[in-house]
């Protein structure tokens, strides 16, 4: 019963939108008052638990995803993508998907991704004739994608928490992001073809379609090598992931200032302070998460919830449905960092007792996550998407929820039931079991 107080504080508080570090500090305390845990104890297992490289990858992947709106990368990725599929109906909302996938690549988070993506795709949405609210909807939903299509943050604490494989964690995820990324695109068709408004560019020769293409790659080649040297660094062996992010925002910085021309130093000064408070927040909460793990730990936590679940059921299908139900609301109710930090731990053991692959599981977290952050009442990352936007909650809730239910939900089951879509990758590239 403790235990459930103890979640039901950082819930409710995590509602009353206190920040997240303090959810989890009140959440130690009110453990520690009540069983009289040492402190000379559980602050030497925070500190070790953030003595970690893994976790130097995580300001470097926010600084890279910050700066590729300034430096001009993410419009010539939009642009990129608009030339191989924009003559078509449907096809800028279809290539607004396929941008923020490749945004993911560098950057790694939904926010920014949101920011960077919405800022330029909504306006020329807008104007080819979609309504705000379809394509605020169709962004924000799309940004879950820079979760899935690595290099992902999330999956980096996943991976620093369950002690796996960053690459492997990586290589999980883009099976469901690429499923993700067609049933979004045919979604869009079939939502525009009852929208009278949508515009449809006219049809030009192949030899100038071809062209467009062209042009749009030699604009867009710094970000697509950018892309190259990230995963293909991390795959090839010839980088960590730490080694990666750190090469991705520097090479961010130098496409920015020496090819593009694109930033300056006050939008770099500012882009670096929002790195150091975001990741001063992220470490912050890292220590608190650790205490309050280690706590779990001690109150075996973990072995009571698989007690619990194996006796309402022990049909494994059964069990990955109350686990899908359990994610989805620890999504809605805090950002993709604090529901991993959170839900890693706790339902590890239960994925290994009841036969999941850890790897398998990456891909359930980070599907289930996903369409917890776009799914209401809380929803961070559809609230954000709507106060970038600046378009009403009632205008874009209607086209978020027809992605949500016939897009995302979708992925979520096919993702659970179906190992092989997540594990293909990581056995064929990594030899993981």
């Amino acid at each position: 019963m403790d235990i459930v107080i103890d979640l039901v504080i950082l819930l409710v508080l995590l509602v009353l939108g206190v920040p997240v570090p303090f959810c989890f500090m009140a959440a130690v305390l009110y453990l520690v008052v009540l069983h009289g845990f040492s402190f000379e104890f559980l602050l030497p297992v925070a500190f070790y638990g953030l003595n970690s490289l893994t976790l130097l990858s995580v300001p470097f992947f926010i600084m890279a995803g910050g700066l590729m709106g300034s430096s001009g990368i993410a419009e010539r990725l939009a642009n990129l993508a608009i030339a191989f599929v924009g003559r078509f109906r449907g096809g800028l909302g279809g290539a607004t998907v396929v941008a923020t996938a490749i945004f993911g690549a560098i950057a790694g988070l939904c926010s920014a991704a949101v920011a960077a993506i919405g800022s330029i795709m909504i306006p020329r949405l807008e104007a080819e004739g979609y309504p705000r609210g379809h394509a605020t909807g169709l962004v924000t939903c799309s940004s879950v994608l820079a979760q899935l299509i690595p290099p992902s943050v999330p999956m980096i604490l996943f991976a620093w928490v369950t002690r796996l494989s960053v690459a492997a964690c990586f290589l999980s995820t883009i099976g469901p992001g690429i499923l993700l990324i067609l049933i979004y695109i045919f979604i869009n068709w079939a939502m525009c073809r009852r929208i009278p408004t949508v515009r449809v560019q006219p049809k030009v020769s192949l030899l100038l379609h071809v062209k467009e293409i062209g042009n749009a790659s030699v604009q867009g080649f710094f970000g697509l090598l950018g892309i190259l040297i990230v995963l293909g660094g991390i795959y090839g062996g010839f980088t960590t992931p730490t080694e990666s992010a750190t090469l991705a925002a520097l090479y961010t910085i130098a496409v920015g200032f020496i090819v593009y021309r694109t930033l300056n130093l006050r939008e770099l000064g500012r882009t670096l302070f929002t790195t150091a408070t975001t990741t001063g927040v992220i470490i912050l909460m890292l220590f608190f998460v650790m205490m309050l793990s280690r706590i779990y730990t001690m109150q075996n936590v973990p072995q009571r919830l698989i007690q619990i679940m194996t006796g309402i059921s022990d049909n494994k299908v059964v069990i990955l449905a109350m686990v899908n139900v359990f994610l989805i609301v620890i999504g809605m109710l805090m950002d993709d960092f604090s529901g991993t930090l959170l839900a890693a731990p706790l339902l590890f053991p239960l994925m290994k007792h009841i036969g999941v692959s850890p790897y398998h599981f990456a891909a359930i977290m980070g599907t289930n996550l996903g369409l917890g952050n776009v799914t209401p009442p809380c929803a961070p990352i559809l609230y954000l998407g709507g106060r970038m936007a600046n378009c009403s909650f009632d205008k874009f809730i209607g086209p978020a929820l027809i992605f949500m239910i016939f897009g995302s939900l979708p992925v979520v089951l096919v993702t659970s039931y179906w190992a092989d879509l997540s594990l293909f990758l990581p056995r064929l590239i990594m030899g993981i079991e």
